[in-house]
């Protein structure tokens, strides 16, 4: 714990407490690790793990290409112009996850939308799993009477304005309601059979809901910034391409 300990220090983060995990009846630890605001890159075990690595000597910076096969289109409408114009996306394919890795991947979502994304109000991001869903997307934006579909997790449809009266009231999805709320028209992505895949920033669709055992994983990143648009999801491909 010590040598960790001076290698956080060399590397430039706190390591703030070890704490033992209770449901391992004490053989494992959890360790508590202050980052710095800027590094949204080490936010992840994966990430974590290969900067210290790189740091140690003991791996090289791995390189990234982007594959044209199987090109995925998502078709914008213009009225999206009204509430949250942009949106970027990509695909990881042949994924393999386990129980550690698919945690940590949504661990990592939570995390970026409370920082770089600011509570959702910049970027917002959705994972799908995309053999459940068939591509060209439209990403569109449309009155909350209009939009219907089973959210996360529930066993109803819902329209969308009875949607977030619903999640008004859900102590982790409250936050994020008033966002949208207040606008006549709800931003929406649906696939070419007319399936919701999320209502961002607030929800994705139970559809396309991930699993441990998802292998190609559709990442939608919906912003009110570019920019940050595309750093959130190439931080997300980044972090979990080494399972692909």
């Amino acid at each position: 714990d010590k040598e960790f300990d001076q290698l956080c220090f060399d590397f430039g983060i706190e390591l703030d407490d070890i704490e033992p995990i209770p449901e391992s009846n004490g053989e494992d630890v959890e360790y508590k690790i202050d980052i710095p605001a800027n590094r949204y890159d080490i936010l992840c075990l994966e990430g974590l793990s290969r900067a210290l690595k790189i740091f140690l000597q003991k791996g090289e910076l791995p390189k990234f290409t982007l594959s044209n096969q199987k090109l995925i289109r998502m078709k914008i409408l213009p009225n999206t112009q009204r509430i949250r114009p942009i949106v970027v996306g990509a695909v990881l394919r042949n994924i393999t996850f386990n129980a550690d890795s698919y945690n940590s991947f949504i661990k990592l979502q939570d995390k970026l939308h409370q920082n770089l994304c600011r509570n959702r109000t910049l970027v917002a991001i959705g994972t799908h799993d995309l053999d459940t869903i068939k591509p060209p997307f439209i990403y569109d934006a449309r009155e909350p009477k209009q939009i219907k579909f089973r959210s996360l997790n529930q066993q109803k449809e819902m329209q969308a304005d009875e949607m977030l009266e619903f999640y008004s009231k859900d102590s982790h999805l409250k936050r994020y309601v008033s966002i949208i709320q207040e606008s006549d028209v709800y931003p929406v992505i649906y696939d070419s059979n007319n399936v919701v895949l999320s209502l961002p920033p607030i929800i994705n669709g139970d559809h396309s809901k991930m699993s441990v055992n998802t292998k190609n994983v559709f990442i939608e990143c919906t912003a009110v910034d570019l920019h940050k648009a595309n750093v959130v999801l190439n931080i997300m491909l980044k972090m979990f391409a080494q399972y692909c």
